[in-house]
């Protein structure tokens, strides 16, 4: 069974820990660092893992190295990376980092030469098992630990590959992605509170819209522009309102707004400070 140490125990670290039990890896597997006391003893309630404060310990026997913490905190667990036996004995591990923005090579020149590493864009649905993980493999990642990667983050949703020059407009487009839906359903529940339904109404039929919007979307394999026509009735209410939609520049705003994260994720990348999403 491959072992896997997540490192950090924060909201997307549960989330993958929760999602590898619930595929039926077992906890005995698992190992999560975690060095807040009451976070560590809520995860090991919880889940029935092992928890420990130290880096260097989890590391030993791991087969996948999984840095779960802001970037900010990357170059200290790299730090205590750097002080664990590494590809001891007949290990083959495999550094896979979530934190956003921390390109490969910034990674690899932490750990042992040749030491493989994946880096991965995940999103905020993980939490519910319904995120969306796109991998870029370090210079040393082989083919079947990039399958092995995918296994594992298969287990909260879908998974993609890309290159790693891709990485920002990935982010951009899913990392930061959740934001703008909810932004979106932010902005129609208002709406409707304006044309006179209740706030708990309002909120149902958005929130329902959206989630029926996206199944349908996701498993009819029709365009959304098909689905789109679909709903359009000629001189109807929908025509009314996507015409306003379309007056107030919601494309060129989507494209903007994209660009300006990429643009970000780009900066924090070369080195920049600046929280993650």
């Amino acid at each position: 069974m491959t072992r896997i140490a997540v490192i950090g125990g924060g909201r997307i670290g549960e989330a993958l820990v929760a999602g590898l039990l619930e595929s039926g890896r077992a906890g005995k597997d698992l190992v999560v660092v975690e060095t807040h006391a009451d976070r560590a003893e809520l995860i090991a309630g919880r889940f029935g893992v092992r928890v420990t404060h130290s880096v260097a310990d989890a590391a030993v026997g791991a087969d996948l190295l999984v840095i779960a913490v802001k970037p900010g905190d990357v170059d200290s667990v790299l730090t205590q990376l750097g002080k664990a036996d590494l590809n001891g004995g007949d290990q083959d591990q495999v550094l896979v980092s979530l934190a956003a923005g921390v390109p490969t090579a910034r990674l690899e020149a932490k750990l042992p030469a040749g030491f493989p590493v994946v880096r991965v864009m995940p999103n905020t649905p993980m939490l519910v098992g319904q995120g969306m993980s796109v991998l870029a493999p370090g210079r040393y990642a082989r083919a079947e630990q990039l399958e092995l990667v995918t296994d594992v983050l298969a287990s909260v949703g879908k998974v993609a590959t890309v290159s790693e020059a891709q990485m920002d407009a990935v982010t951009a487009v899913s990392g930061s992605g959740p934001a703008y839906f909810f932004l979106v359903v932010e902005a129609m529940v208002e709406a409707g509170v304006g044309l006179g339904l209740t706030r708990a109404v309002a909120t149902q039929l958005v929130v329902q819209t959206m989630v029926g919007s996206a199944a349908l979307l996701d498993e009819s394999g029709q365009s959304p522009e098909e689905l789109r026509a679909a709903v359009t009735s000629p001189a109807g209410t929908t025509a009314a309102a996507l015409r306003e939609l379309e007056r107030g520049g919601v494309r060129s705003a989507f494209m903007e707004a994209l660009h300006a994260a990429k643009a970000r994720s780009a900066e924090q990348g070369s080195g920049d400070s600046g929280s993650a999403n």
